[in-house]
């Protein structure tokens, strides 16, 4: 698991999606400076301690931040998700706008306390 191979994979998307995805991958870097980053499932995903915490893809119509676990978004507070598309495992968001840093800071807190 590497940045390369983050790298890569933001390398191949079209714009928008490449500079959103890239923007959110700055801010889980910045949020989460002790995880190792690299593909999980095919996707970029951040890992600490070898545990999933976060990552996201590219969709055709939108982009999505990926908890990884399937529980973390139904047990969150719903006006931290109000107005947005989301299922059990994903918030699909639109690919022209980074998603605010205060759903990304939610999203991984809630994440880490879940992994605690």
């Amino acid at each position: 698991m590497t940045a390369a191979e983050v790298d890569a994979y933001l390398a191949g998307l079209d714009e928008p999606h490449r500079s959103t995805l890239a923007a959110l991958r700055d801010m889980l870097a910045e949020l989460l400076p002790d995880a190792e980053q690299g593909l999980s499932y095919a996707v970029p995903a951040f890992r600490v301690d070898g545990r999933l915490v976060a990552g996201f893809s590219a969709a055709a119509r939108h982009v999505s931040y990926l908890p990884h676990s399937g529980t973390v978004l139904s047990a969150m507070d719903p006006a931290v998700l109000e107005g947005l598309s989301w299922s059990k495992g994903a918030v699909r968001l639109p690919p022209d706008q980074p998603p605010p840093r205060a759903l990304v800071e939610a999203l991984v807190a809630a994440r880490r306390r879940e992994l605690s």
